[in-house]
């Protein structure tokens, strides 16, 4: 199956402001872009990219004084395969963790493990380890936390989200890979694409989605605190270890945000038509963050 997706935002600078996005798919699924327009800007300034130290595009421009426009369209394949689920993954005990793996265990800014060590063993150490013990986790934050946009603050940690019982997608994510890093299970923050794919539309505005990655058994496993089932179409933009390395759009001085439009969505047949904005939305920064 096709995906189209893409983007269009729209930014106010008071000066010319130096800006760093992660907004270009991620190198894993370079192969499967059959189709994309180059990433435009309106006013045309030059760009360039490089890969930080998580393997993402990092695409480096400075945005003038005034009115400032970044869009992007692109068709990706995709199997159209759920996300895997195996139910016999083990945990891999922490002296066996690759050690690039190690990272995914410590506390971050969004995910202090301190605060939650003490309930993460007091909730969950008496479970099986392994995958019953992930998913676990991910359902408990999934039942814990009510998602609504307004609900949405950039500082909010996964301690506060815990407290608060409130959240958007990031927010679930944090939480969750909390929990797990807190139970030695390495746990990592992915954002990307998620269209309302083989499950009913959604009537509120596309956006970006966050969700996590587990490493058990040797490999990388998707979960999704927030939607907690499994979804066809995931395309990764950005892993980290939390929401601070992997912002949208990072500026160097102040900006005000415009416009923000997301689509993706199942492509019909080959033609590649105008992309499908939706509707418009305007929103605060925090979307940005």
């Amino acid at each position: 199956m096709l995906i189209r997706l893409g983007y269009e935002i729209a930014i106010e600078c008071v000066q010319a402001t130096p800006i760093v996005s992660l907004l270009d798919i991620h190198p894993d699924r370079h192969a499967d872009i059959k189709r994309q327009t180059r990433v435009l800007t309106s006013p045309s300034v030059p760009t360039r990219t490089y890969r930080d130290r998580n393997g993402n595009i990092c695409r480096r421009f400075t945005a003038p004084a005034g009115s400032f426009r970044i869009l992007y369209d692109a068709a990706v394949e995709d199997s159209g395969e759920t996300d895997e689920v195996n139910a016999l993954a083990r945990e891999t005990p922490v002296p066996d963790l690759p050690d690039d793996v190690l990272v995914y265990l410590l506390g971050s800014r969004y995910c202090e493990t301190d605060h939650l060590g003490c309930l993460a063993w007091q909730l969950f150490g008496h479970l099986p380890p392994g995958w019953a013990r992930a998913q676990a986790i991910v359902d408990y934050v999934h039942s814990r936390l009510s998602f609504g946009y307004g609900y949405a603050r950039a500082t909010r940690t996964a301690a506060q989200a815990h407290e608060e019982r409130v959240g958007v997608c990031r927010d679930f994510a944090h939480l969750a890979i909390a929990l797990c890093r807190a139970m030695n299970i390495p746990a990592r923050y992915v954002n990307g694409y998620l269209g309302d794919i083989g499950v009913p539309a959604d009537p509120a505005p596309m956006d970006f989605s966050a969700w996590i990655e587990v490493f058990l058994d040797g490999k990388w496993y998707t979960f999704d605190p927030r939607h907690n089932c499994p979804r066809t179409g995931r395309v990764v933009i950005a892993r980290g270890r939390d929401a601070t390395d992997v912002p949208l759009l990072h500026s160097f001085g102040p900006h005000k945000l415009a416009l923000f439009k997301v689509w993706t969505y199942e492509q019909d047949g080959n033609r590649f038509n105008p992309p499908h904005h939706g509707l418009d939305r305007t929103v605060s920064a925090r979307m940005l963050a």
